[in-house]
């Protein structure tokens, strides 16, 4: 009778604890791995960093398990006040926030500091998911155009602050929501036009250190010794890996700290000199089969809503993987954007957590949503 027992509430409590998606639990794993290998090379004579990366990393794991126990209608009921809170929140770091290192981005609440815009990356695609999803099947132009507009509330605050990395990061998984809704080629063609005319206008608000880092971008040998140091450093880092690279805790470039920011921004320079460009397929491969995997559960999504929240949240593995791996090779302007579950951090590493605890949810709860 006992037996019974256990087994009626392991039956009862399983529901609830195997609630991760087993081929995307495996990719995480596998990155978040190779992280620590990195971490570890990168952070030598940096005590501590390997201990505050695991307590990240399991911090990160409770908020995917979490997340992955809501269900896609309890995240709808959510949207829209998550949303006002953290356009609410932007604000009052636009009145009152911390300044730190030139930018006012952090928001003090007791003991702690907070930074809004980090929750924007979730909290605007849930909130477009939400919209176009009651705008379904009376979608005009004007549902674009709000769409649009509760899009640039938070994105024109957070580049207020300034911070241009979260606001392109915000953008992307804003747009991947409205382009996914059904937004018509026409009006993207017009979108493209409008953004290529409006480039002296967006130039001359850009701030001077955004306009040098573009200015870098194009000609980083122009100020070898100041601003285009630590680019120039981070492009020989990765190619003096060769094919192979140079060896676990054998890269001369970051242990000679010649690579600024070693453990979060620019952690694939330290990568791609100790493990070569075998070692660059092979975290391609584990991007490519995350992001995969995220597709495959948004075309499996069974409503509007799940499959918009689930591409989005897949645009923001893409779009991190993207800029940070452009910008450290010298492709795109340095924006402040980490690599996902590759970069030492708190903050970004439970928002990532966060981003797959949602796409967990959506496949696990595929079949209960209404269609």
């Amino acid at each position: 009778m006992r037996i019974n027992e256990r087994r009626s509430l392991w039956r009862r409590l399983r529901p609830h604890v195997a609630v991760f998606d087993p081929a995307l639990l495996l990719v995480l794993v596998m990155l978040l791995a190779t992280s620590l290998v990195t971490l570890y090379s990168a952070s030598i004579g940096i005590p501590g960093k390997i201990e505050d990366q695991v307590r990240n990393i399991l911090m990160s794991f409770f908020v995917m398990w979490v997340v992955a126990n809501i269900s896609p209608q309890n995240m709808m009921r959510i949207a829209v006040p998550a949303y006002a809170i953290t356009v609410l929140l932007l604000v009052a770091v636009a009145l009152v926030g911390t300044i730190k290192l030139g930018a006012r981005r952090w928001l003090h609440i007791g003991v702690i500091d907070i930074q809004p815009s980090e929750l924007a990356k979730i909290a605007v695609p849930l909130m477009l998911a939400w919209f176009f999803q009651h705008q379904q099947g009376h979608l005009r132009w004007h549902s674009y155009a709000v769409g649009a507009l509760l899009l640039l509330i938070p994105v024109g605050l957070i580049m207020r602050q300034p911070d241009l990395g979260t606001s392109l990061l915000v953008v992307a998984a804003g747009f991947a929501v409205i382009y996914l809704a059904g937004l018509p080629w026409k009006a993207l063609l017009a979108l493209v036009i409008a953004a290529a005319c409006s480039m002296p206008v967006a130039w001359s608000m850009m701030h001077d250190y955004q306009r040098e880092r573009v200015r870098t971008l194009f000609d980083p040998t122009a100020d070898p010794l100041g601003k285009g140091f630590h680019i120039i450093q981070s492009t020989i880092a990765i190619g003096s890996g060769g094919i192979t690279g140079k060896g676990w805790t054998k890269g001369t470039q970051t242990h000679l700290e010649f690579i600024p920011e070693r453990t979060t921004d620019f952690i694939f320079s330290v990568y791609s000199e100790e493990f070569g460009l075998a070692g660059n397929l092979f975290l391609l491969l584990l991007y490519l089969l995350l992001i995969g995997r995220g597709l495959m559960i948004t075309a499996g999504a069974p409503n509007l809503f799940t499959r918009l929240l689930a591409g989005a949240t897949t645009m923001i593995f893409f779009t991190y993987a993207f800029v940070n791996m452009g910008m450290v090779s010298g492709i795109l302007p340095v924006v402040g954007v980490p690599l996902p579950f590759m970069s030492y951090g708190g903050t970004a590493l439970l928002t990532l957590g966060l981003a797959s605890g949602i796409l967990m949810s959506v496949q696990r709860h595929r079949k209960l949503v209404q269609t």
